[in-house]
């Protein structure tokens, strides 16, 4: 695919090589010299423009591009302008990053694909990191519900997967969605390398939790406090 990231600060950086290392074709914007500079020699075409200014935006291949990003964060008013202007110039598919919860009211109000809030989920992960003492990855499903993923802690250690779900589900009403193992897996130069796999929690012997598993688990923001809390 074919992206055009605009805003090169240390997000828009990332995402821009990120993309590139996965194979995408990425065009950079940004009215700094220094993050253009840092950034021609690794992605496809930078722009030393400030996508503020209309007759400088419309120098970028909008048309010619598969998603339009907004990755500036920290001016506020240089990213609601650009978004406003991409809108007017008829792009179809944009995601913007939102720095704050007013930013994203006002991002809502364009209609776009998809607001992008990286430092409150950052926020949101390490606070429930901090909490549970193990590293734990979220995905908002809405306002009030989320997915969590995370090391088995402590105190689940040798409880059966029936007994797990059961308890989540009783005592926190939280869904066990799986769980998953690492095992030793072969790749094709004979190099062992740990894999997770998918847990049959339902089979014969009835399998435990083990240290190392992975949870997945579905609830309220609430109840996975209350978890936290109880766990912590």
């Amino acid at each position: 695919m074919r992206y055009l990231i605009i805003g090169l600060g240390i997000y828009g950086e990332n995402l821009a090589r990120d993309l590139t290392a996965m194979g995408h074709e990425v065009i950079g914007a940004d009215r700094s010299q220094s993050h253009v500079e840092a950034l021609k020699e690794y992605i496809s075409t930078v722009y030393l423009i400030d996508s503020t200014e209309e007759s400088q935006l419309s120098v970028l291949p909008l048309r010619n591009v598969d998603l339009v990003i907004v990755a500036i964060g920290e001016n506020f008013g240089a990213s609601i302008k650009t978004v406003a202007l991409l809108k007017k110039a008829g792009v179809e598919h944009i995601y913007a990053r939102a720095i704050d919860t007013l930013h994203e009211a006002i991002l809502e109000s364009f209609n776009i694909d998809r607001i992008i809030t990286p430092e409150q989920r950052a926020a949101a992960d390490l606070t429930h990191e901090l909490e549970l003492g193990i590293a734990i990855e979220t995905l908002p499903v809405d306002m009030n519900n989320v997915v969590i993923n995370f090391s088995a802690p402590e105190f689940f250690l040798g409880l059966s997967y029936a007994g797990l779900r059961k308890k989540l589900s009783d005592d926190f009403n939280l869904t066990l969605v799986a769980a998953a193992r690492p095992q030793d897996k072969t790749n094709i130069l004979g190099i062992k390398r740990p894999a997770l796999e998918v847990i049959d929690m339902e089979g014969t012997p009835a399998p435990s939790v083990e240290r190392g598993d992975r949870l997945t688990i579905f609830g309220s923001r609430k109840r996975i406090r209350d978890l936290c809390h109880k766990i912590g």
